[in-house]
């Protein structure tokens, strides 16, 4: 009977590619595991690994079999931290990850948070939104908190208010209007927010200048929006970004400005892993992320 000790036993040594390596990851010695190894592909009957000198690959059985035992393992992981959670009630680790124009949403949110459950603390990464997907994906994270749009096939979507976006231009340029329209990015460099994978900002931005008339002049881009707007106050161009980013990220040397005749708005969401159970703490973060976007909304 296969036992759950063979299943990581062997998940290791297939991420490892050499029993040496695992037993030094499991804290095991060497000749026991390998012995594990050869009672499970005796039990199963088929041969897990190809032996070669430096490394063990997957058999094609092998890689089968790695992919059902790596979701059994987690079921299982799940499983434990829900029996566990029930029983202890809600603490632990919460580990969040979020693209840097979303940041916004989640100061207010996880200073309320720690006020009202101060036994969770926070594991927070931080990437654009194909990265965060990822992360999702790879279980390095519970949720994520992204710009739209992303394929929702994988994922639960919990919509935020939606944020307008507006003119961020160098301080020093001293314009004496307090407010733009698209045809005056014509004249100027812009830089602007990009995704490493995948269509996002950069190119609903790109659409808008379109539809005013003009080809833009794009001197960057770039995923970060903490790099773009210092680069603005360093007057080397101007950026059309979601105002609650300038809001979060104001910088001495950057002046927002209204753009009267755009209706773009940047949409954001918090994403979750459908085939993944949820700890409670999550649950209630999610309630109050909610409720802090909807009153700075107001």
């Amino acid at each position: 009977m296969i036992d759950v000790k063979q299943l990581k036993y062997f998940v290791t040594i297939a991420e490892e590619g050499q029993i040496t390596k695992a037993a030094q990851k499991l804290h095991i010695a060497q000749p026991p595991l390998s012995q594990q190894l050869k009672q499970l592909e005796e039990e199963l009957g088929v041969s897990l690994f190809d032996r070669k000198a430096k490394k063990m690959e997957l058999t094609a059985p092998g890689k089968a079999f790695y992919k059902k035992a790596k979701q059994l393992l987690r079921q299982l992981d799940d499983a434990i931290s829900e029996v566990k959670e029930i029983e202890m009630g809600t603490a632990g680790t919460l580990a969040v990850g979020c693209v840097k124009s979303c940041f916004y949403y989640l100061a207010q949110a996880i200073r309320q948070f720690h006020e009202q459950f101060p036994n969770v603390t926070f594991h927070l990464r931080e990437g654009d939104t194909f990265s965060i997907c990822q992360l999702l994906q790879e279980r390095h994270i519970d949720i994520g908190i992204v710009r739209l749009p992303i394929d929702s096939s994988h994922y639960d979507i919990i919509p935020l208010p939606s944020d307008r976006y507006v003119a961020v231009l160098p301080k020093h340029w001293a314009l004496s209007r307090s407010a733009l329209s698209m045809r005056d990015f014509a004249e100027w460099p812009l830089l602007l927010l990009h995704r490493v994978h995948g269509a996002g900002q950069y190119e609903r931005v790109v659409a808008e200048c379109r539809r005013h008339g003009f080809e833009p002049n794009i001197l960057c881009e770039c995923p970060d929006a903490t790099i773009l707007l210092s680069l603005v106050a360093e007057g080397i161009g101007a950026t059309i970004v979601p105002q609650s980013t300038v809001a979060l990220f104001r910088l001495p040397g950057i002046k927002e400005l209204e753009i009267i005749d755009s209706s773009m708005t940047a949409e954001a969401a918090v994403i979750l892993d459908r085939q993944r159970y949820l700890p409670k703490s999550a649950h209630h973060f999610l309630d109050l992320l909610q409720q802090t976007a909807a009153m700075d909304q107001q």
